[in-house]
């Protein structure tokens, strides 16, 4: 059994061992009668049938994300405007450049659309030899069990590459619960917003191309299409038009 000056120089709450030390020399001094081992069993008890209470009444994960009117019950892609950035860019192409995914499950239902904007190499004649494509990364995914806003946070600097140091972070106000813009040098940026159970994100890129038609190798690296900032609003009108889409 071990003895009480040893427990208090353990924990450290009294003293140090020259207190204790104290003790052994001053025989007509008490010492403070120790708490009775079952009153500390017994507190724990206590304090565990109350954690058990609470979680009886309130289910840990049990609470399931306000939904906000959010719907998924078809395929939304074909319906997507972009008209903020077909006002900007150029239009969306009619035909998406791949096919869409679509998940329904009880807990997730989850949608991506892949959407081009009309290529300045399908507008006859070009009139350079280098030109900027840019397409469009849509994602919703509707968390139906379990709240995202705390994985949603922990994703901001992560990009579908990876966590980056180069990436840059704004945060967005007055949209969803909580918004920002996540932009990379390499002509790419992805506007994301959580709104109780439901996360979107609206991905532009851009590339620069060259015309092969021109007939002579390019001799420079062709236009700068790393700073997206322009279509910031414009992103953000197309996500306005997209969860209104998306609320019932």
């Amino acid at each position: 059994m071990i003895s009480e000056p040893e427990m208090v120089d353990e924990f450290g709450a009294v003293g140090t061992g020259e207190v204790v030390g104290e003790f052994g020399r001053n025989p007509a001094r008490e010492p403070r009668p120790r708490r009775p081992w079952w009153w500390a069993v017994s507190g724990a008890a206590v304090a565990s049938a109350v954690w058990a209470g609470a979680l009886y009444l309130h289910p840990v994960g049990d609470r399931k994300p306000d939904m906000h009117g959010y719907r998924l019950d078809a395929n939304p892609c074909p319906t997507v405007q972009l008209k903020a950035l077909g006002a900007a860019i150029a239009p969306r192409e009619e035909h998406p450049m791949l096919a869409p995914e679509l998940l329904n499950d009880p807990v997730l239902d989850r949608v991506k659309c892949f959407i081009s904007l009309r290529s300045p190499a399908a507008e006859k004649p070009i009139r350079s030899r280098w030109y900027t494509d840019h397409s469009v990364a849509i994602t919703v995914a509707l968390h139906k069990k379990s709240d995202p806003a705390a994985e949603f946070e922990a994703m901001r600097g992560v990009s579908d590459s990876g966590p980056d140091a180069g990436t840059k972070v704004e945060k967005v106000p007055n949209l969803g619960d909580s918004a920002y813009v996540l932009t990379q040098d390499d002509g790419y940026a992805e506007l994301r917003v959580q709104e109780g159970g439901a996360v979107l994100s609206l991905g532009l890129s851009a590339s620069a191309n060259y015309n092969s038609d021109a007939g002579e190798p390019p001799s420079d690296d062709g236009p700068d299409t790393s700073d997206l900032s322009p279509y910031r609003s414009a992103m953000i009108s197309d996500m306005r038009d997209l969860m209104k889409s998306l609320r019932s």
